[in-house]
């Protein structure tokens, strides 16, 4: 059976690099092309005809939303998916009434942008934009809230906090064994060791709060007035996230 096609539209070189060495490793998918120029993109989709586009918003050339809007213009059953760390609800609403069949926010689990492709193989481009529009999923949902708070993208801390979230939504009982369990589990998926994600998840919690946002922390949380210098634990701010997405799930 023939692999479905992938051209890859990225902010950098080296994260177009990153991603095309993950496809590569998975083997699912053939990456067919990558850039980081929007005009020489459009240019490799008209050339290459892939499966589908997978493309950032801050890019050279032509934005990504212009990427957009053009491929789309022109190509009406290729797949298109939005992987970006701009990831406010206007510009998400702007990206789907321009085509895109998914937006997904960096930092990204390679396995969710799996599973997001065979979702947009499998279902027709109005019923994506539906559940989009009505429903975020988990991972967006929680780095919107780091976002707010004040925890920025790039530093460790916040994909380990987001995926130790995740955890916690999933398997609530996790949270009463932090140290034996939780961060052990982060851990060996990120290839790190348990006092490393310790450490780097307390820094994302102490950039937070250092940056001042607590009435915005306290709103988004709505469980603790927090004041002054007082800080959540690891697993206390863990748990008052997880128990935010479980009572928005109810």
């Amino acid at each position: 059976m023939n692999k479905k096609t992938i051209v890859l539209l990225q902010d950098t070189k080296e994260n177009a690099e990153e991603l095309k060495n993950q496809f590569d490793k998975d083997g699912e998918y053939e990456v067919v092309g990558y850039t980081t120029d929007g005009i020489s993109a459009i240019a490799m989709v008209a050339e290459k005809k892939p499966s589908i586009l997978i493309t950032d918003l801050v890019l050279f050339g032509y934005d990504g939303l212009t990427v957009l809007g053009k491929v789309r213009e022109s190509d009406k059953n290729i797949k298109i998916i939005v992987l970006s760390a701009f990831c406010r609800d206007e510009i998400i609403h702007r990206a789907m009434s321009l085509g895109a069949d998914y937006f997904i926010a960096k930092p990204y689990d390679f396995q969710i942008l799996k599973d997001r492709l065979l979702d947009v193989n499998s279902k027709s481009v109005e019923n994506i934009i539906l559940e989009n529009v009505k429903k975020e999923n988990l991972e967006e949902k929680i780095s919107k809230i780091f976002i707010n708070v004040g925890i920025p993208p790039h530093i460790k801390g916040y994909s380990f906090l987001r995926e130790g979230v995740k955890m916690a939504v999933n398997e609530p009982d996790i949270i009463n064994n932090i140290t034996k369990k939780l961060y052990p589990k982060i851990s060996e998926k990120f290839e790190t060791t348990p006092s490393k994600v310790e450490r780097a998840i307390r820094h994302a919690i102490e950039v937070a709060w250092n940056r001042g946002r607590i009435d915005s922390i306290n709103n988004i949380l709505g469980v603790r007035a927090y004041i002054g210098a007082e800080k959540p634990t690891n697993g206390e701010f863990i748990a008052l996230v997880a128990d935010k997405m479980l009572l928005e799930r109810a």
